[in-house]
Formats: structure tokens, sequence, C-alpha cells
């Protein structure tokens, strides 16, 4: 039987440049900074994609692959619990679209193939707002939100 699927759409609009919104998205040393986590990979289509978190423990918390590439235009990867690495059902797809928007960027971040009523699911619903609150914060002002659980 298969499961439910659903998606999740974010689009915020941030005073930068394309290339910077895509290296802060895709660099590990800018994602810590407003993540707290680092998105480790060659980015090449078909590589790995993990996202270590940026503390002592270097903990993997999320796992992937990368689906499609376009710099500084567009990232497809996909995305599932490093605990459920092994369950292909598990795993969901993010899409990063960055538009030129007047002297801004419009970052359109699409999460879907998302099962329906998932702790992913509602992890993500909370997650993604703040976590793309902090790339427009870093980005415009040099420091990102303080959205990372402290131990």
């Amino acid at each position: 039987m298969s499961r439910e699927k659903t998606s999740f759409v974010y689009v915020s609009y941030i005073r930068s440049t394309r290339d910077k919104v895509f290296e802060a998205i895709t660099r590990p040393d800018l994602a810590r900074r407003y993540w707290g986590h680092e998105n480790v990979s060659d980015w090449q289509p078909g590589s790995d994609w993990q996202h270590v978190r940026a503390d002592a423990a270097r903990t993997l918390d999320l796992v992937g692959k990368v689906v499609e590439i376009a710099p500084p235009d567009r990232l497809v990867i996909t995305w599932a619990n490093a605990s459920q690495a092994d369950d292909a059902e598990a795993y969901s797809r993010v899409t990063f679209l960055l538009e030129d928007y007047r002297d801004m960027v419009r970052l359109t971040v699409s999460h879907d193939e998302l099962e329906a009523g998932s702790g992913m699911e509602k992890g993500i619903t909370r997650g993604w707002p703040a976590v793309l609150s902090s790339l427009k914060s870093f980005l415009e002002t040099g420091a990102g939100l303080d959205i990372v659980p402290k131990p």
C-alpha cells in the first residue's frame, strides 16, 4: 500500500544575490552560521549529501542525493533522516529555486514527496520557516537567528 504524500512550499525575499544565496545553502562554513548544520557534498548530480550538526559531536541528521544542480538558479536534493537511510520510501525531495526579483532574490523552497502526517512533515513545516528566516537575516545583516536548539 502506498503512503499518502504531501508537500510544503516556502517563499522568501532576500536582499542579496543569487550567487550569495546559493553559496550560503551549499557551503558548509556558511550554512553552519545560520543553520547550525553543515550541508556537505561535492555537489555533483548523483553525489551523496549530508546534513551534519556543527557541534562537537558532528551528528549526522539527514542524508540524501544531489538530483540536480544548476548554480546559482536551482538545486534539487533528496532528504531523509539518517536513521531511515535504508528505507527508499522515507525519502522526500527538496527544490531550491532562486530568481532575481528587483534588487532581491526570490527563494522558493519546495519540499515534496513527504509522507502525510509523518514526523518529518511536522518537523519541516516548523523548521523551514525558521531556517530560511535565519538565512535571510544572515545574508542581510551578517548574523543568523538563534534557532538551533541548545543541548
